[in-house]
Parts: structure tokens; C-alpha cells; sequence
């Protein structure tokens, strides 16, 4: 059983993946990486829904994030992981 804005909902069946995304700002250059915790439901309605935590955190979908933590703007492009990491020796 979940809870969401006040009304219970029943879950019938939850799956947990793990999936890990590369980033980099096309505005600043700036690259990180972040592992994720999805947690894909479907209640007993038949709704399917997915929520990602970082750290034990809900979080937004990567997916939809628009802007970088370290200039606030983008266009944001998303990578396969490791990406950002291998590129790091080059760029110092």
C-alpha cells in the first residue's frame, strides 16, 4: 500500500532496476554521472508508474531534467554511462 496526496493506493506489483546516466551541459561543459533506483508499480487498477531515487531519495526522471546544477541552463544531452569519467584525464 502507497500513499499519495492524501488517497491510499493499493499496489499490486512493483519491480526494482537499477540503471546509471552520464550527463553534459551543451551550454557550460560541465559532465556528471548518476545511478539511479527505479522502482517501476502498477496498481490495482492496472496504472503503471515509475519512481526514481538517488541516494534514497525520490528524485525526478533524469529523463526529463532540462537544466544543469551547475549553471542552472542547458540543452542537457544524456550519455551511456561511464562517458563523462573516461573523458575526465583529457580535459585536466
Amino acid at each position: 500500500m502507497a500513499r499519495g496526496k492524501g488517497v491510499v493506493i493499493m499496489e499490486r506489483d512493483t519491480e526494482t532496476v537499477h540503471e546509471a546516466y552520464a550527463f553534459v551541459c551543451l551550454h557550460c561543459g560541465h559532465g556528471w554521472e548518476e545511478e539511479y533506483e527505479i522502482r517501476h508499480t502498477t496498481d490495482l487498477a492496472g496504472h503503471r508508474r515509475a519512481d526514481y531515487f538517488t541516494r534514497g531519495v525520490r528524485v525526478a526522471s533524469p529523463l526529463t531534467r532540462a537544466d544543469c546544477p551547475s549553471c542552472n541552463r542547458g540543452p542537457i544531452r544524456i550519455l551511456r554511462p561511464g562517458r563523462v569519467n573516461s573523458t575526465r584525464p583529457y580535459l585536466a
